[in-house]
């Protein structure tokens, strides 16, 4: 099972002194953050994107592709492309031309975003949403799997001979998870293309996420990619951790009522009892982490907020350390313990993917989506 951290990238006020970074500042401190991770010996760090502030992870593929040369294991991912809002062919290229950068170290995730009016930015419509994310998805596949492209859709101008450049490293496309809060529709768009599910559920109680996850296992089942067991999924989550638990209490509630995602609402009291943030002991956070698995199956993808709410860096490193060397460890032992032979236990990796192209002699191939059985439909 893949552990990693993702941010959000917000710009907060520090509550206990007053300080706001800048936004040079904010985004340095994310590099050091990912190189941090990579050499505590996490396995991934994704970045969101967003185009308003407070926020500042507005160009994801520059970010990743600079820490593509200054990271050495970890994987390179987003929490969110907006597929809805970005050009397709655009998405289609940068993330080829980062998969080529990073040696395939990478993959990304499809979404949607939480901002409205950003879809007005980028002269679109919101109440497109759910269409732009299956229409765009559906030309980038057809981008990064046939090397000459002719289409026209709803959403943008036509393509005539278009070849997208650089072709994907060694004719196989990057691994895409699609990412879904809420949106039965995006899980199903997952499980249609055999691709992995993340339930980015730092808002949302389990009982929920145990739904949108079991609908995609279904679904993932119903397209002929595997059972339902073997369906790629991932989680969002949060924790903040110092050895005494009141200790832990004490130093996050200043940053929580500040908070930009969750800040003035609901009690932290209230929030970890009905979310996945958990505050606490490092026991407490393998404790609650571990009975994921109960809920969604075994999974293959945790991935933890920890550097939001205007925390200083030098917590947020101190956070990272505690995760990769108290917590990590613990949780690996108890979801290998009982997972299935048969369930994978990582997400595919570039080498996996290759591997299984290679064995179906698709690799470099066109590729031509299969009609459902049921509705006749294709994407």
């Amino acid at each position: 099972m893949q552990f990693g951290i993702f941010t959000v990238s917000d710009v907060t006020t520090d509550p206990t002194t007053g300080t706001t970074p800048d936004d040079t500042t904010r985004v340095k401190d994310i590099l050091t953050i990912a190189e941090h991770a990579d050499q505590a010996g996490l396995d991934v760090f994704a970045t969101g994107e967003h185009h308003n502030p407070p926020f500042v992870a507005s160009s994801p593929t520059t970010m990743l592709g600079y820490l593509a040369g200054r990271t050495k294991h970890i994987t390179l991912s987003t929490s969110t492309t907006l597929v809805t809002t970005n050009d397709p062919v655009r998405i289609a290229e940068e993330y080829a031309m980062l998969q080529v950068i990073s040696d395939g170290r990478m993959d990304l995730m499809m979404g949607r975003g939480n901002t409205g009016p950003v879809y007005p930015w980028f002269g679109q419509d919101i109440r497109q949403g759910v269409n732009l994310a299956i229409e765009n998805y559906a030309l980038i596949r057809q981008l990064w799997e046939n090397d000459v492209v002719d289409w026209q859709g709803r959403f943008r101008t036509p393509l005539q001979g278009f070849t997208s450049t650089p072709r994907p490293l060694d004719g196989v496309p990057p691994f895409v998870w699609h990412g879904s809060i809420r949106t039965p529709e995006i899980a199903e768009q997952a499980a249609y293309y055999g691709d992995g599910f993340l339930h980015n559920n730092i808002f949302w109680p389990i009982q929920h996420t145990e739904q949108m996850v079991g609908l995609y296992r279904q679904r993932f089942e119903h397209y002929g990619h595997g059972t339902a067991d073997q369906a790629i999924v991932g989680l969002g989550g949060q924790f903040f951790a110092r050895k005494n638990s009141q200790d832990a209490w004490d130093e996050f509630r200043p940053y929580f009522d500040n908070a930009p995602v969750y800040g003035h609402g609901p009690s932290m009291e209230d929030f970890t009892a009905q979310t996945p943030l958990t505050v606490g002991s490092p026991q407490q956070v393998i404790d609650r982490y571990a009975a994921m698995k109960d809920h969604v199956g075994h999974y293959q993808r945790q991935l933890f907020l920890v550097d939001h709410a205007g925390l200083p860096l030098k917590t947020v490193l101190e956070q990272i350390d505690i995760l990769a060397e108290d917590i990590v460890p613990e949780l690996r032992k108890i979801n290998e313990a009982d997972r299935p032979a048969h369930v994978p236990s990582d997400p595919p990796s570039h080498a996996d993917r290759v591997a299984a192209a290679l064995a179906a002699g698709t690799a470099g191939s066109d590729h031509v989506a299969a009609e459902d059985e049921f509705t006749g439909a294709s994407v």
